[in-house]
């Protein structure tokens, strides 16, 4: 059974840092490109992080650049996502994703609420 268990999120001071992590089961994890997602109220789902494999290339959304970094530990079948700098355009809620290299089929963790505010 494939299954993607997301790290709590939660509130954050503007200027915080969190680590949200994504654990992955039932499916070879090395064979994935994992990234992030968020979801703002009231508009659509956007990428924020993608880590590709093998090779561990990263690219991130403009509004992230610098500030957040991706990262995969295939060992512990989990990704990261490294938040610095936090402002209230952060708050959203959190999704990772899995992508099968060879197939495209896609799955999605269940989601963490981030809110940044003072």
């Amino acid at each position: 059974q494939v299954q993607l268990v997301q790290s709590r999120g939660g509130l954050v001071q503007p200027g915080g840092s969190l680590r949200l992590s994504c654990t992955a089961s039932g499916f070879t994890f090395s064979d994935y490109v994992m990234s992030w997602y968020r979801q703002a109220p009231g508009k659509e789902r956007e990428l924020v992080a993608i880590i590709l494999t093998p090779g561990g290339s990263t690219n991130y959304a403009d509004s992230v650049k610098g500030r957040f970094t991706i990262s995969r530990d295939n060992a512990k079948n989990t990704v990261y996502l490294q938040m610095n700098s936090l402002t209230a355009e952060d708050t959203a809620v959190y999704y990772c994703k899995a992508r099968e290299v060879a197939t495209g089929t896609n799955y999605w963790g269940q989601g963490t609420q981030v809110t940044v505010s003072s």
